[in-house]
């Protein structure tokens, strides 16, 4: 574990400046816009847009790696976003504000990718499950750092935006001064859709219904917290606990994970959810004690959803598809997380700041509904499902390149399916050859067990 902590210390104390940055400024923009008396619409907006640009991201960002390389990429987002964090405190436009999350978004998926490539390039394949879970520490304890800094620093002024634009300076100086070659280039691998809607359709309505509550939350809590009546060192310590909480139900998930049938474990955390959502949801104003163990256990179980629905949906689909199904649950979540702050902020503005939790309850009950433990065939259920449940960070602080970390993905066909061509103008010069003909013939057979599927199962082995 020393030897694991030493080689990859300097891509985990990037990734730690990055979080602490990027959780910071959602709760600063949250009680700032507070502060003004914005709509809460607004501050959903704000929310969305940073999702939207880390979906975008996602599709751009490797682009931008392939064509000046891994530390170039890195160091041109990293500027962009400091530049951006700070253009918050210049404009007061809130149009504006939106583009500059856009932007912010954009840039840090490009940050996540390269550091996840750097981390799968020197992590053996023994070890990559150790070091995507000093990762998901690294992500999580930085967001509940960006919290605390409310607590140190409560006074909402521009000192705060320094701060995080001196998060994402600092998370430069380790890439920067690296020693080591760049890492092959990688680039996400195409998606499914259609495959996967058949295949899996539980595990992507949990996945969106995850994206709805988790992205509601980061982008409203800190607004629901203040209209509460606390103060924004009380902000600071609300958010950070019920992050904190996140990281600590990973450990027992993974033990019941392993053990229980899981989607009968998603019904079950999607019932609980409700229940516990549901006293935020009903009074007007909370007592501080309820606020914060309330907060607390709704925390516990939203942060299991994502999660477990990665883990059933890894039990129902082949190996050589789970590239593609990394990328397509990331996007899925994505979607959700941009849709739910605006929903959410509509019904605020409506009805009062309680309606947030009564949003989750609204989605934590749509999933009870959707979720059928019964209705799984296990038609096309893999050998050796259930596979070891693996923890997985619990927002988008990771890109559609995380299958490269994820044990349950085999390292050759993350490589044969995310690896570049190093020179694609070499062949076309040789007339002579047999041009690339073959090749698609050769695709044809992986996809013919579309056919087969059984339209109520939820995965597959191949018949």
């Amino acid at each position: 574990m020393r030897q694991i902590w030493k080689s990859f210390r300097a891509l985990y104390f990037a990734s730690l400046m990055m979080l602490i940055g990027s959780g910071l400024l959602s709760t600063y923009l949250a009680l700032r816009l507070a502060a003004d008396n914005v709509d809460s619409l607004w501050v959903g907006a704000l929310m969305a847009a940073n999702y939207f640009g880390l979906v975008l991201g996602g599709k751009i960002g490797h682009r931008l790696i392939a064509r000046v390389g891994h530390i170039r990429a890195y160091a041109t987002c990293a500027g962009i976003v400091g530049a951006a964090v700070l253009g918050h405190g210049l404009v007061d436009w809130l149009p504006a504000w939106i583009v500059l999350r856009v932007i912010v978004g954009l840039g840090m998926m490009c940050q996540y990718m390269v550091i996840e490539s750097w981390l799968n390039e020197q992590a053996d394949a023994k070890q990559r499950g150790v070091v995507f879970s000093g990762y998901m520490i690294a992500s999580y304890l930085g967001l509940v750092l960006g919290q605390l800094i409310l607590v140190m620093h409560p006074q909402l002024g521009l000192e705060l935006l320094m701060l995080v634009a001196l998060c994402f300076a600092l998370c430069l100086v380790p890439v920067a001064m690296t020693r080591r070659i760049h890492p092959a280039p990688l680039r996400p691998a195409p998606m499914e859709p259609r495959f996967f809607i058949k295949r899996v359709p539980q595990s992507l309505s949990t996945v969106l219904g995850a994206g709805l509550i988790v992205g509601s939350f980061y982008g409203l809590a800190p607004l629901y917290a203040s209209q509460q009546g606390l103060t924004t060192e009380q902000v600071g310590l609300f958010m950070g606990s019920c992050i904190f909480a996140g990281l600590v139900v990973q450990w027992p998930l993974g033990w019941l994970s392993d053990r229980y049938d899981r989607a009968l474990l998603i019904r079950c955390f999607a019932l609980c959810l409700a229940v516990a959502s549901l006293p935020l949801a009903i009074l007007t104003q909370v007592p501080l004690e309820v606020l914060f163990i309330a907060g607390f256990l709704c925390s516990l179980v939203q942060f299991c959803l994502y999660p477990l629905a990665v883990a059933f949906s890894n039990d129902h689909v082949e190996g050589d598809r789970r590239v593609s199904l990394t990328a397509m649950l990331l996007v899925t979540y994505g979607v959700g997380a941009s849709v739910g702050p605006l929903l959410a902020g509509v019904v605020m503005k409506l009805f009062g700041s309680q309606m947030l939790y009564a949003f989750f309850t609204l989605c934590a009950l749509i999933l009870v509904w959707r979720i059928r433990p019964k209705a799984v065939t296990n038609l096309h259920q893999v050998d050796d499902a259930p596979l070891h449940h693996v923890a997985m960070p619990d927002s988008m602080s990771s890109s559609p390149l995380v299958a490269a970390l994820d044990p349950r993905v085999d390292e050759q066909v993350v490589q044969d399916q995310m690896q570049t061509s190093p020179e694609p103008e070499v062949e076309p010069p040789q007339p002579p050859q047999p041009p690339p003909v073959e090749e698609p013939s050769a695709e044809a057979p992986a996809e013919q067990p579309d056919s087969d599927e059984h339209p109520n199962g939820l995965s597959g082995a191949r018949p």
